[in-house]
């Protein structure tokens, strides 16, 4: 991935390395190379020479002293910018490897369903260049890489269950040797019926699960008293994650039996589980080290392991290096999507469109294993509510097997195609009862009296909802705008406009209690630099920057004396993916716990060495402020360090935490899953031509709930590429499947990700101000990875009000996701017909 742009002259360049060259007082050579690089330090680093005379060498270095002009401005850039911009960061297929290195490619299943009867690999050992060749009976430990439950087996053995599945690897001195020697494996599948409807799966009882329901009062009473009783249901498609970098690991055989892994991947820790007991090693044996990707979206959670685990058999068995990447389109066939959901609703409501109660059923296509779908299904139910009691409620999770490659983690891990549903109804009730959706939305917000989940979760914060939307009708004019639309629509017989305002209510946290943990392990250098690690991973969200921000703003530090390395299992071990939208919370708040363990050291140190008041001591400005008044000492953070190492005080700490107060019971179907729930609305306005169902996003405005940002700039970005990205999901990206099962949507020539040119003309993205989280986060604020996502339904609303035009506003059209021109059209023509009086 990495370019070689070179810069021919980097203006900030030469200032920064000033800036670190003047104050290196590490040794007596330093000074001299500061003088070198910039003349105009001359003065300082004599300086430096005098206070070193006399000084017994073994003191340690001088420290640095980080007093400087730069604050640690909540948006600081993200500190991989630089790097990713003029094509100096490092990813996987960057990383340098020996000489001698090998190559894999990998021999994948052509059928999605049946038996594997021969597999005759003679002639791949025999093709030039390859070195080794594995398949299943070469597994020296655990064939079955399921990551929570059984069902993923890393080479085929006896069954196939979908195309893109691995029969075996091919290690070459070239990759492509290695991929013509594929070419050379005899295969032979007795091929048999593909089931590919999770729909007919759910009711044959084929799932990868059981069934979970949650239930809260009695639903069926409800519905028997509710005025008016509505019934639906929708398709929602899946989607593939597109990360611009694929999957892709370099594994270097390390002493004894131990491999070091560097891969692109969310679960570095899980990765070492699976590794170590494919080895059939001891977890300590293997290293496993993520510097960044380039994006994972949740598609390198669990399924970047795999690849680990293969390049690692190598690795070991040849003992030389091995690197595997997957091209795009292996890439696409082979690994899983988000889930493709059938959901249907049957509600009760009165005559102001207010829920009493019903019950809403949701269908995961969940691919041929359990992966992660437990808990993906599990989320969907959990937000079949999004941001409305439902009353007296019954909610259904099915978790249907298909010969699919396995469905995985994506953005919002559910809780997008749980939403869906509700909003669905949401529209729909509104077009029953002749009211605009947005009224009904509202009436059916939580609030006082109504504010539990129908899992039995008490909704905090709930009135953020109502501010939220109020604030965002008038900031976009929603309501005059509702009224130009309305007039353009009756006006005009072919292009149709629409506008949709939907909310979200997300909650915050891994649904699986245990995962609620994270490490972090912070080293302070005796020139007072900072090293900070955590079990996080960077992907592009800016994860790393706010950890730095955090250890700095603990310590009173410049954002520059803080470094961040590659998240590694041998620094921070027993890590949790960076997934659920936690990364922040999660690691923020291990890190804090590490930086205050230090701060409050040093403290102790300080009110004993200087002979000072314990009281009232603080870190700022890259000092360490003492006392009030004519007794007010302020020591040099350098000065302090110094001090502190010399006296033999430990200049290191190890940060933890865990996630207070949540708990969910199975059994009963009832808890409280999530520490807060995280709050955004967006308006959406499209234009519609019914004749050709194409249309295009003319305005987007969102008002999103961050809490107390960490970093607007990145959090706000956030919530654009979240926006766009479920845009997508909703509209372009449709995943094609032939009647055999397989994978058509195979790369960018045929899977349509949103451009550009996609943007709305008008996107007016604001952050909520003033609203602290209520829970005690890192520094009160909320997690932004997923919840913005689902703004993006805001998209699908309005091209179902623009359609439902065509009808006066009396129905609400059937739209199945994604939302292409094709079912644009098909929508239109439907409601046409019925209007016309005949058969849809």
């Amino acid at each position: 991935m990495r370019t070689l742009t070179r810069l021919s002259k980097a203006p900030e360049a030469a200032p920064a390395k000033a800036t670190e060259a003047a104050p290196a007082k590490a040794t007596e050579a330093a000074p001299a190379k500061a003088t070198e690089a910039a003349p105009a330090k001359a003065p300082e680093a004599a300086e430096v020479r005098k206070e070193q005379i006399g000084r017994n060498k073994g003191d340690g270095p001088l420290a640095r002293d980080p007093r400087s002009s730069t604050s640690t401005a909540d948006s600081h850039r993200h500190e991989s910018a630089i790097k990713h911009v003029t094509g100096r960061a490092a990813y996987i297929d960057d990383l340098p490897a020996p000489a001698d290195a090998l190559h894999i490619a990998l021999g994948f299943s052509p059928v999605a369903h049946g038996r594997l009867t021969r597999l005759d690999l003679e002639a791949v050992k025999r093709a030039p260049g390859v070195v080794d060749v594995i398949s299943v009976v070469d597994i020296p430990g655990h064939t079955d890489i399921g990551p929570v439950f059984p069902g993923d087996p890393l080479f085929a053995d006896d069954e196939i269950s979908y195309a893109g599945q691995t029969l075996f690897a091919v290690a070459a001195t070239s990759h492509k040797a290695a991929r013509l020697a594929v070419r050379a494996a005899v295969v032979e599948i007795d091929e048999q019926p593909a089931s590919l409807d999770p729909l007919k799966a759910a009711e044959r009882g084929e799932v990868v699960r059981p069934t979970h329901v949650q239930q809260r009062g009695d639903w069926q009473q409800a519905l028997s008293k509710a005025e008016h009783v509505l019934e639906g249901e929708q398709f929602v498609g899946g989607q593939e994650h597109f990360y611009l970098e694929g999957q892709a690991c370099l594994v270097t055989p390390s002493e004894d039996e131990g491999v070091v892994v560097y891969t692109s991947n969310q679960h570095p820790s899980e990765t070492q589980k699976l590794v170590s007991e494919v080895l059939a090693v001891p977890f300590h044996a293997v290293t496993v080290e993520t510097r960044r990707m380039g994006g994972g979206f949740g598609g390198k959670e669990t399924q970047a392991s795999p690849w680990a685990c293969i390049a690692a058999l190598i690795a070991r068995r040849t003992g030389r290096a091995a690197r595997l990447r997957l091209p795009r389109a292996e890439d696409t066939r082979a690994t899983g999507k988000r889930h493709p959901f059938y959901n249907r609703y049957r509600l009760g409501f009165d005559a102001e469109g207010v829920l009493a109660g019903g019950e809403i059923t949701v269908i995961g296509d969940c691919g041929y294993s359990p992966d992660l779908s437990e808990a993906i299904v599990d989320r969907a139910m959990f937000h079949a509510d999004n941001a409305y009691s439902l009353g007296a409620a019954r909610v259904t999770g099915h978790r249907a097997r298909t010969h699919t490659a396995s469905n995985t983690a994506f953005r919002g891990f559910g809780g997008p195609q749980g939403m869906m549903i509700i909003e669905a109804a949401m529209d729909d009730i509104a077009r029953h009862l002749g009211e605009d959706p947005l009224s009904v939305r509202k009436r059916n917000f939580y609030r006082a009296g109504r504010d539990v989940t129908h899992y039995g979760q008490q909704v905090d914060q709930y009135p953020l909802l109502s501010e939220i939307v109020e604030r965002l009708e008038l900031s976009s004019d929603y309501w005059t705008r509702r009224e130009a639309i309305r007039a353009h629509n009756a006006a005009s017989p072919v292009v149709k406009k629409g506008l949709a305002l939907t909310p979200v209510k997300f909650g915050i946290s891994f649904t699986a209690r245990h995962l609620n943990q994270a490490g972090a392990l912070l080293h302070v250098y005796t020139d007072g630099s900072v090293m900070i690690n955590h079990g996080g991973t960077e992907m592009g969200q800016g994860l790393h920057t706010k950890i730095c921000q955090v250890a700095a703003r603990e310590l009173g530090l410049d954002m520059a004396r803080v470094r961040i390395t590659a998240t590694r299992t041998d620094k921070v071990p027993n890590t949790s993916p960076t997934a659920a939208s936690s990364g922040a919370d999660l690691n923020g708040m291990a890190a804090r716990d590490a930086a205050s363990q230090l701060r409050e050291r040093l403290f102790d140190f300080a009110a004993e060495h200087y002979q000072l008041d314990r009281e009232g001591m603080r870190l700022a400005g890259g000092e360490l402020l003492a006392g009030h008044g004519e007794s007010s000492r302020r020591i040099a953070w350098g000065e302090l360090v110094q001090a502190a190492y010399l006296s033999r005080i430990s200049l290191s700490a190890n940060g933890f935490y865990s996630t207070p107060l949540i708990h969910y019971d199975r059994d009963t179907g009832s808890g409280r899953p999530f520490y807060y729930f995280a709050y955004g609305a967006a308006v959406a306005e499209v234009s519609l031509d019914t004749l050709s169902g194409e249309y295009r996003v003319e305005r987007v405005d969102i008002l999103h709930d961050v809490g107390d940002s960490l970093n607007p700039a990145i959090d706000t970005g956030q919530v654009e590429g979240g926006f766009i990205q479920a845009m997508g999901w909703l509209t372009s990206e449709e995943l094609k499947w032939d009647a055999r099962g397989r994978l058509l949507s195979d790369g960018p020539a045929t899977y349509k990700i949103p451009t550009y040119g996609d943007l709305p003309p008008a996107f007016n993205v604001e952050l909520l101000q003033g609203h602290p989280n209520s829970q005690a986060s890192i520094y009160r604020s909320k997690a932004v990875g997923e919840p913005p996502f689902m703004l993006g339904i805001s998209v699908w609303s309005a091209l179902r009000d623009a359609l439902s035009s065509l009808s006066d506003y009396r129905q609400s059209p059937r739209l199945d996701t994604p939302a292409t021109p094709e079912r644009v059209l098909m929508a239109a023509q439907a409601l046409r017909r019925s209007v016309n009086g005949s058969t849809p």
